[in-house]
Order: structure tokens, then sequence, then C-alpha cells
């Protein structure tokens, strides 16, 4: 028996007995994760490069374990566990290389089971063109997922009401974006995040 250890939940594994699935936009990760999980005995791993690919990876059971990278070509591991969990995942661990709150929350929020800090192996892409801005490397899921939003149009309310937050905190969230793009304009910041993948 491995038991996968976090700081709060012990996940045990039973060797051979637990499906695994890995998202992430990186073949290098994928293939890397895919290898631990199968030496800490999945039986097999199935794997996912998009949010709009997790559905793909079928309905879990209480034994399946399912690793996700934060960032997403599409959009933000937080946005697959919830589609996971919906389809039964519901043991998840969630890697990230930040270590800010509000990604933290949004994790827990959408049932992740670890949290866990990491560092990109090397020679990772940072997006699916392997370029990237660093600002918008700094951006937290949950920036993302504001960004996504305001990519289709939507107001500061309607993200609001939609990430369930209040338009005024998705403004501090807007301002904390600015900060790391180096420019305030909207239009700029979706841009800037589209070109280096982290909104579709």
């Amino acid at each position: 028996m491995t038991t996968l250890v976090t700081d709060r939940v012990r996940i045990p594994l039973a060797r051979g007995r637990f499906h695994a699935a890995v998202v992430a936009g990186s073949p290098g990760l994928r293939e890397s994760l895919s290898r631990v999980l199968t030496s800490l005995g999945a039986a097999d791993v199935t794997t996912a490069g998009l949010v709009g690919e997790a559905r793909t990876l079928g309905r879990g059971t209480p034994t399946s374990l399912a690793v996700v990278d934060c960032t997403l070509p599409d959009g933000s591991g937080i946005a697959a566990i919830e589609v996971l969990r919906s389809l039964g995942w519901t043991r998840t661990v969630l890697l990230s290389q930040s270590t800010d709150p509000f990604t933290v929350r949004g994790a827990l929020m959408a049932g992740a089971r670890c949290f866990l800090v990491t560092n990109r192996p090397s020679g990772a892409p940072e997006g699916p063109t392997g370029t990237s801005d660093p600002g918008v490397d700094q951006l937290s899921a949950r920036e993302v997922e504001v960004l996504s939003l305001v990519a289709d149009g939507r107001s500061n309310k309607e993200v609001g009401e939609h990430l369930g937050l209040s338009a005024l905190t998705v403004k501090s969230h807007l301002a904390r974006i600015a900060r790391k793009l180096g420019t305030g304009d909207r239009a700029e910041m979706v841009a800037m995040a589209m070109r280096a993948g982290a909104v579709a």
C-alpha cells in the first residue's frame, strides 16, 4: 500500500487497484506525472491536455485519483477539477507554481483534496507555442478565470455573478492583473493572455 501524503489529507493508494488521470497542457509534464502515478501503483493512467478534454476521461470511482496542472491552454486547472468532480473524480490534486491565496481557496472550493506547489519541469513549454509573457506567468488561476470571462465581453458584475464574487472583488482582481501585465486596458490584457495561451 502506497500513501500520498498532504498537509491535511492521507490518500491511500492500493497498488494496482486505483485508476489515475492527468490533465496538463505540457506533453512532457503529462508523461512525467504518468510515470510517477504508475510507480505508485496505478493500474492505468489516462491523460488530457485541455479543460475541454477533461470529460473524455470518463467517470471516476471512489478509488480514482486525478492530478491536474493549475494552468491549462484553454483555462484553469480549477475548472478542470470542477468538471472531473461532476464525473465522480472525488480525489484530485492540483499542481501550481503559485502560493497565491486566491488560487488556493479556489482550488479547495472546487473540491481539490491536495494543493501541491511545484516547479515546472525543465524544458516544459510555458504555453502552446513555447513562449510566454513573464507577466502572464504570474497570474493566479482565479485571475486567469476573470480574464477568460472578460474576453467573452462580460462586465465586472457579470464576471462576479459567474464566479460568485462581488463586482468590487472582480475590480480588485483586474487591478492586480493590470499591475502584473503592466497595462490597465482590458482589451490589451486579454490579448496578452491569449498570446501566451493562458486564455483561449
